[in-house]
Parts: C-alpha cells; structure tokens; sequence
C-alpha cells in the first residue's frame, strides 16, 4: 500500500563539519566578539567623559537654583522683619521663607559656607562679605546671614559672574552681579 520513505542520510541533513573546521568556525567567532568588544569599549571611552560633563553642567543649574532659593528666602525674611537679616538657615524655615533645606549640590556633605553682612566698610568702597562655615555662625553674637556659597573649589564649566571655581558664585540678598564684593574669610586676619 504505501511505500516507506527514503531514508535520508544524517549527512545530507545535518552536514558534518570536520574538526579543523569548527576551529576555524570558532575562532572567526571569537575574533568577531573581540572586535565588538573593542568597538563597545571606545565607544565607552568617548560617552563616558561627555556624560560626565553632562552631569557636572546639571550640578551647576541645580546649584543656581538652590542658591537663588536661599536668596529669595532672605527676601522674604526682609519683608516679615525689614532692617533684620536671619541668625541662621533654620530661621528661614521655622519664619516658612524657605519651604524646605537645599544641600549644596557640589559637596558630598550637602553643607553650605554661610555669607555674612559686614558693617565696617572697605578702604577701597567696595562692598565687604565676609565667608564663614555654619559653625563659625553659631559662635558669633548676632551674626547677620545674606546668603550661601558652596564649598567646593572645583573649577566649574560654566562662569558664574565672572567667577570659575564653585567657592565663588556668591548668592546673597543684595547682590549686584557687575561688582564683585570684596571677601573676607572667616579666621583669616587682615
């Protein structure tokens, strides 16, 4: 009645490669992934260094933002309490000038040098500040805070009032960008 199927070889079917041919199979395979690996890696070496800078200029408007926001708040302080200026960040808060603490974006600890109103005038007329840590702050009789610097020294990509280094993009109430306050540091004599 129905007649079986020719059988087919296995070799015709699944064609059998030599030995020293899947060597040669194997290492065209191996110089083809270590091409793409190499290929991958440059292509790291050039996204890496961008992606870096990409990240450093997103730090930079964030640390724009949060010192514009310190300054804003001190104006706020201002208007509830003309002719006074906070003792400390906290005050800002508890007075509901700042809606919530921002970290310094440029330091691993988030902490912010404070800036200080100065009352004594400078030689020259120019406009004196003086720079000093939170717990310089805490030792001062009335100490009178206009505003936060970072404190980082890093030179930045971007030039902030014609400063480069992050320790020197001032926020502070009153600020005039065209005239560079004279800066006083805290412990430093002159």
């Amino acid at each position: 009645m129905f007649a079986p199927a020719p059988k087919t070889s296995p070799l015709m079917a699944h064609p059998i490669i030599p030995g020293k041919m899947k060597l040669q199979v194997r290492g065209v395979m191996l110089i083809m992934l270590l091409i793409l690996i190499a290929t991958l890696n440059i292509g790291l070496m050039v996204a890496v260094p961008v992606w870096q800078t990409q990240m450093q200029r997103e730090k930079e408007e964030e640390l724009i933002f949060r010192g514009r926001q310190y300054v804003e708040a001190i104006r706020l302080y201002q208007l509830k309490h003309p002719g006074q200026f906070p003792a400390s960040l906290e005050v800002l808060l508890k007075e509901r000038c700042l809606r919530r603490p921002f970290k310094d974006p440029m330091t691993d600890d988030g902490q912010w040098n404070l800036i200080l109103a100065v009352s004594a005038p400078s030689a020259g007329g120019r406009h004196q500040v003086m720079i000093a840590p939170p717990e310089a702050v805490k030792s001062m009789f009335n100490p009178q805070i206009i505003g936060v610097v970072s404190r980082s020294r890093k030179k930045s990509i971007r030039i902030y009032n014609n400063q480069n280094t992050y320790d020197k993009w001032l926020f502070y109430y009153g600020q005039d960008p065209q005239k560079m306050p004279e800066i006083i540091l805290w412990g430093e004599r002159k």
